[in-house]
């Protein structure tokens, strides 16, 4: 496994050298491991990287990052070293909105993604008033339970719900505080859109809203399960994304220089 300089990026498993590479951002509460499964799928085609967000996994003892768009200023600065191939980001419930602010970012320096694959979340322009707060580790069992997908082992392990706490109250107020910018312009990246029928999270005219955020190609499937549908071992999200981007990279098809100054720190991935 390798890391960042500054620990936001994980790859768990080498890809082919000249593959496309597809970025994973995780959930609220959620670390890099979530994607193991993924990586594990696709990286005999891909190259594919996880991020890890401050307070949980291996950067546990880090302070947790409580604004979407500082996470997402964070990582495209550390993805403007990984630009030398075409690129993809795929974001799961809280990880889409962070991917989402990720694309806009590289594209107003001039890299357009291959696609942006969002699961399991709204579009930025479909806000809740939530009534979620998590106080205590009933809380987070509550609300882990109230999603699904959960390991019953953990929901019975209450260590491991008072470790949770933290980084889940920062990750909800994190999308309690997000608005998008009302200078958004619609990215021109394509959009795929992924969620689960009988999700508690995302309504299907919540999902079909996505469309109005990009001038690129628009894809939206549903799959039977509910917030983690994607867990499901009937549900093969990671062929559906193999389709969609192209297994090596071409050299006519690798992003243009960036067009606005960038200066990264020093290589890292």
């Amino acid at each position: 496994m390798s890391r960042g300089d500054r620990g936001w990026l994980r790859n768990y498993r080498t890809g082919p050298r000249l593959a496309s590479t597809l970025v994973c951002f995780p959930h609220a509460g959620g670390s890099a491991s979530f994607f193991l499964p993924m990586s594990r799928a696709l990286s005999d085609n891909l190259r594919v990287f996880a991020v890890q967000y401050p307070g949980r996994g291996d950067r546990r003892s880090e302070p947790c990052v409580p604004m979407i768009e500082a996470l997402a200023d964070a990582v495209a600065d550390e993805l403007a070293r990984c630009l030398d191939r075409p690129i993809a980001l795929f974001g799961h419930s809280m990880g889409g909105l962070v991917a989402f602010e990720v694309a806009r970012r590289l594209e107003m320096h001039g890299h357009i993604p291959l696609g942006l694959f969002v699961s399991g979340c709204r579009a930025p322009s479909r806000r809740r008033v939530r009534a979620v707060r998590l106080r205590d580790e009933e809380d987070v069992l509550a609300e882990l339970k109230r999603l699904g997908g959960t390991d019953p082992r953990l929901l019975d392990n209450r260590q491991a719900l008072r470790a949770a706490l933290p980084a889940m109250r920062n990750d909800y107020e994190a999308i309690d505080a997000y608005r998008l910018s009302s200078h958004a312009a619609p990215l021109r990246t394509p959009i795929h859109v992924y969620f689960g029928d009988s999700d508690p999270e995302v309504l299907l005219d919540e999902a079909v809203a996505w469309r109005r955020h990009t001038t690129g190609s628009f894809d939206l499937r549903t799959y039977p399960g509910g917030h983690f549908y994607l867990s499901s071992s009937e549900v093969d999200l990671a062929s559906v994304i193999r389709a969609a981007l192209p297994p090596a990279a071409d050299p006519e098809c690798v992003a243009d220089p960036p067009r606005v100054p960038w200066t990264p720190g020093p290589q890292a991935c």
